[in-house]
């Protein structure tokens, strides 16, 4: 991207803030040590990361764009990037940072058990307006688990540090997690609304003309039309609901297809195709699967 700086390494990041790195592959940057490089910040717009970044930010002058769009980043949250992601970001002149940065490389968690999980921690996927809004208690003790890391940061390395500063890391993740849960049910009745909409959204869809324009709807097509990432908007209605988002919407197709099969006038075919089948043998086999029987045999049997 023009004007976006790659941060491929831990180091390249800790250099571009003038800052002392002690670790080639993990390191904790306070911005009340921040020091401008004048050469640099200007004329970037944004990182291109290639480790892994969070945020914990202390002020509210500064706007992330991710995605497109601009990230719910106020004062007191925090925020999670991956490799291969892009931040955009917007500030004015005078704008001094505030706040915490922990950027690790990939490489750091082979071989302590942490690679084989971090990829479940759905929160470095969100896109937009889902920062994690942290309570001043909260704050504390994501604070004292970074004092933790860095404090092995600061011992001579040995044959311990590694997994410590691994479990460390398990450990912080673990609390965001935790409080991204808290997060859900404070915030349930939004969370309510987006199901129902969900619920409106399904039922005009296959109102409509679009299955056969474009075929059965997707995750992600919902998640867009209520301005939610995929993943966020997956979590929400897996705890709201009990199933996954597509789980929910084979449910409402198979609902849907119940009525149809049972007018025993229309075509099995033409009700595949109506609700957005490619393939009338698909359209069975899915049928087949959630219901027990066949479209033919569910059909005789009402």
């Amino acid at each position: 991207m023009e004007n976006y700086l790659t941060i491929d390494s831990v180091g390249t990041y800790f250099k571009l803030r003038n800052h002392e790195l002690l670790h080639p592959l993990v390191g904790i940057l306070n911005f009340d040590d921040f020091k401008p490089n004048p050469n640099s910040l200007p004329v970037h717009k944004g990182f291109a990361f290639e480790c892994y970044a969070i945020f914990l930010k202390d002020n509210n002058s500064c706007k992330m764009n991710y995605g497109g769009k601009s990230y719910d980043y106020d004062d007191g949250t925090m925020v999670f990037i991956a490799p291969q992601q892009s931040v955009g970001f917007s500030y004015n002149k005078n704008y001094v940072p505030k706040g915490y940065a922990l950027l690790f490389h990939p490489d750091l968690l082979l071989g302590t058990g942490l690679d084989k999980k971090i990829n479940s921690y759905s929160f470095f996927s969100y896109a937009v307006n889902e920062a994690l809004h942290l309570s001043s208690k909260e704050r504390k003790l994501i604070l004292g688990v970074l004092d933790n890391i860095q404090f092995e940061l600061e011992q001579n390395l040995d044959k311990h540090s590694k997994q410590l500063i691994a479990s460390n890391l398990e450990l912080l993740l673990n609390y965001c997690s935790r409080f991204y849960d808290r997060q859900f049910l404070t915030r349930e009745a939004t969370h309510n609304t987006v199901l129902e909409k969900f619920d409106v959204l399904l039922n005009d869809y296959f109102a409509s003309d679009k299955p056969q324009l474009f075929g059965l709807p997707s995750v992600t097509y919902f998640a867009e039309q209520l301005h939610l990432s995929s993943n966020y908007f997956g979590d929400l209605i897996k705890k709201k609901a009990g199933k996954s988002a597509q789980e929910y919407i084979q449910s409402k197709l198979i609902d849907i297809a119940k009525e149809k099969v049972f007018e025993r006038t229309k075509p099995l075919s033409e009700i595949a195709y109506e609700l957005g089948f490619k393939y009338p043998q698909h359209f069975s086999r899915l049928f087949k699967q959630k219901v027990g029987y066949s479209p033919q045999e569910f059909r005789f049997l009402n």
